[in-house]
């Protein structure tokens, strides 16, 4: 009994010295290293994405992933898409309910949304634009896109959906959405996008903005050389114009930049973040 009993204390010292082995190089390898990353994801700002028309939520997939790998709370908000000043209430009920700095990123139409929706958010810390629509106040999304020519968005529409009050939804032709929508993506993928388009009142387009909040939030502007749907002296007329930290042209890009070019925008979120940080 007295030799089991030898035996078994051994076994317990040895499972002892086992767990301060562990213990230790826990605390002093491990446990940092959960500690570092944690508090890398807790002092980076909240990156909100608002898809425009003809889009939804998972057109920021591929930057949504590499935003993630990279520490970034994320939020891809599902726009209504219904009305500039209804759109844009929604998104700042969004904004409210974030704790913490924001990064707010809009794409297309989704750039009208954000350029209303952050006046006055103080947590809102930059404003990125990816083939995005910066207006000024009174300024509409088909007035933006007509100032300068080269879209060529209009003779691509479908027949209008008639709704019951009368208003009419766009879309853009299933069969023209590639060459307009996204030429620089494989066609297999933008069949998709074309059938789980979402679609925007006819009204959205002549909605006039409210005060705009590049005035006093600084921007960052990120589109393609061709873009179809907002020709590219549109994009570089409201960069100059709001002061952009940086205006940069992706030469062959089409108006979806985020997603043939996810890692310009990463790159773009990453500077805007480092450049707002207290």
């Amino acid at each position: 009994m007295d030799c089991i009993n030898a035996r078994r204390g051994a076994a317990d010292t040895r499972t002892s010295s086992a767990l301060a082995v562990f213990l230790f190089v826990f605390m002093a390898v491990i446990a940092p290293i959960i500690s570092h990353a944690q508090g890398a994801h807790m002092n980076k700002p909240t990156v909100v994405l608002v898809h425009g028309a003809f889009a939804e939520s998972s057109s920021w997939n591929r930057v949504v992933a590499k935003l993630l790998a990279k520490g970034y709370p994320v939020v891809a908000v599902a726009n209504p898409l219904r009305s500039v000043k209804g759109d844009a209430s929604y998104l700042a009920n969004v904004l409210d309910a974030i704790a913490g700095p924001i990064i707010l990123v809009g794409h297309s139409y989704g750039g009208m949304v954000i350029t209303v929706a952050a006046r006055g958010k103080s947590n809102v810390k930059a404003l990125v634009y990816v083939s995005g629509l910066a207006p000024d106040v009174g300024e509409t999304a088909s007035g933006l896109v007509g100032k300068f020519p080269g879209s060529t968005l209009g003779p691509t529409l479908a027949p209008p959906v008639i709704l019951a009050d009368g208003s009419k939804d766009l879309y853009i032709s299933q069969d023209r959405f590639h060459a307009q929508f996204a030429a620089d993506l494989p066609a297999s993928e933008v069949k998709l996008m074309a059938a789980t388009q979402r679609p925007i009142p006819e009204a959205a387009f002549n909605e006039p903005a409210g005060p705009p909040a590049w005035k006093t939030i600084p921007s960052w502007f990120l589109y393609g050389s061709l873009d179809k749907n907002i020709p590219p002296a549109v994009h570089a007329f409201m960069a100059k114009r709001a002061g952009a930290k940086e205006a940069i042209e992706i030469k062959g890009s089409s108006h979806v930049v985020m997603m043939s070019h996810s890692d310009a925008l990463v790159k773009m979120i990453d500077d805007a973040a480092d450049a707002t940080a207290n």
